[in-house]
């Protein structure tokens, strides 16, 4: 199963994704952070592939638990003591306040992989290279970048390892071959940035002439369809969102949860990347 949101216009990934990113970063609330992160893991799935998802969240799951367990020792709060280290206590306040930033940092990190995986360098200068060509333009190359940089370092290494002669005897010796592979990388990489920005002179980039892309996208009726219900979904969650955030509270007790048809929106929101996976599938067959 292919990617779904390349069978449809940029800019609907786009509006999708970063109405995701914002509700996430936005709404602190654990409903809202575990269903995030279910949904943050589902369009990764369909978008990148199971196996790369896993492997993602396997570092990412590091993070959150940093992240919940330094909530919970440097931060003393609560009504609900659940254990004591001398004379610290630690509270099921914090625990849940700490679960929640972690949740939300995974969600985060998991749909910017998505974004990655559905705004390629090509979708990314169809849908802002003329409103706003440097800032697409560096975006782009970032995106490209930072994987070749890492192939690269892993190349020089590789090559720097399989010269037996060599081998690095002491600690220092080790850290002298590092040093070196980064500085092969550096000189690497700005020979490489030479030679790209005179292949971008020779095709003529910055003449003022207003540029195109190798792709025309035009939006259809299936787009329009996938962004007027995104767009509907995303208005009728913040009423919803503010009435679920206004009257929770962390400390001194966790009280105040919304009832289920607030979290309804944000639900059918977070299942449109399965959805479209679904019904792509569903053609096929």
């Amino acid at each position: 199963m292919r990617n779904p949101f390349l069978t449809y216009h940029p800019a609907v990934a786009f509006v999708y994704l970063a109405c995701a990113i914002a509700f996430t970063m936005a709404i602190m609330q654990p409903v809202y952070a575990a269903l995030s992160l279910a949904g943050a893991v589902a369009c990764s799935c369909v978008t990148r592939g199971v196996r790369k998802t896993l492997r993602t969240l396997g570092g990412v799951a590091v993070l959150a638990c940093i992240a919940a367990a330094a909530n919970v020792v440097f931060v003393a709060a609560g009504s609900t003591e659940l254990f004591r280290v001398g004379a610290r206590a630690f509270y099921l306040e914090s625990l849940v306040y700490g679960v929640c930033s972690g949740c939300m940092l995974a969600s985060v990190l998991l749909w910017f992989s998505s974004y990655a995986a559905c705004m390629g360098s090509d979708a990314s200068m169809a849908l802002f290279g003329n409103v706003a060509p440097t800032v697409t333009l560096m975006v782009s190359q970032v995106l490209r970048l930072v994987p070749q940089f890492v192939a690269r370092g892993r190349t020089i290494v590789a090559s720097q390892d399989a010269v037996t002669s060599a081998e690095a005897r002491t600690k220092r010796d080790a850290a002298s071959d590092r040093l070196r592979a980064i500085s092969v990388l550096a000189g690497w990489g700005m020979e490489d940035g030479l030679v790209r920005g005179d292949a971008m002179r020779a095709r003529g980039y910055g003449c003022g002439v207003r540029r195109t892309t190798y792709k025309r996208y035009r939006i259809r009726r299936a787009d329009a369809a996938v962004l007027a219900a995104v767009f509907a979904l995303a208005i009728a969650n913040v009423p919803c969102a503010w009435f679920a955030v206004s009257g929770f509270s962390f400390y001194p007790a966790l009280e105040g949860f919304a009832p289920l048809w607030a979290y309804a929106p944000y639900v059918l929101l977070m299942a449109v990347a399965p959805a479209l996976a679904l019904k792509e599938w569903w053609q096929w067959r």
